[in-house]
């Protein structure tokens, strides 16, 4: 996977919203280990707001102004994001810093098999890797 290269795509969601403390260093996380791309940002100090390309048109938006420190779950429990590679972007995340909650693994998902993880971000958001494995995708 390039640099440039997003781990998502392939559909999913448009965009996931959160709202963190330290903007610059979640931007970087996204961008640099996760291959997210800048598309527009705006505003100033808690202002400051920046859309990502995840792959193929989906967004995470992210919001400056945050308070610091772990939040309980509110508008969102985890993002999902598709993955090719769930274990080696699991170790891309570990060597990063990021703390790995649940490590890859094989579910059943109705029918479906899939692969996945979950990681916190750098603000404690819950992120998973998915992947359907076979032919018929999720």
């Amino acid at each position: 996977m390039g640099s440039n290269e997003a781990i998502g795509g392939g559909g999913g969601f448009h965009h996931v919203a959160i709202r963190v403390f330290d903007f610059d260093a979640t931007i970087r996380f996204y961008t640099e280990v996760l291959g997210f791309r800048e598309r527009t940002s705006w505003g100033e100090g808690d202002g400051r707001g920046a859309l990502l390309d995840t792959g193929d048109g989906n967004y995470l938006e992210v919001f400056a102004g945050g308070r610091e420190g772990p939040k309980p779950e509110g508008a969102f429990i985890h993002i999902a994001l598709r993955c090719d590679n769930v274990d080696e972007v699991t170790e891309r995340v570990r060597a990063a810093g990021r703390e790995v909650t649940v490590e890859p693994k094989t579910a059943q998902m109705g029918d479906y098999s899939i692969r996945l993880s979950f990681f916190k971000g750098p603000d404690g958001e819950q992120v998973e890797l998915f992947h359907t494995i076979g032919e018929n995708k999720l």
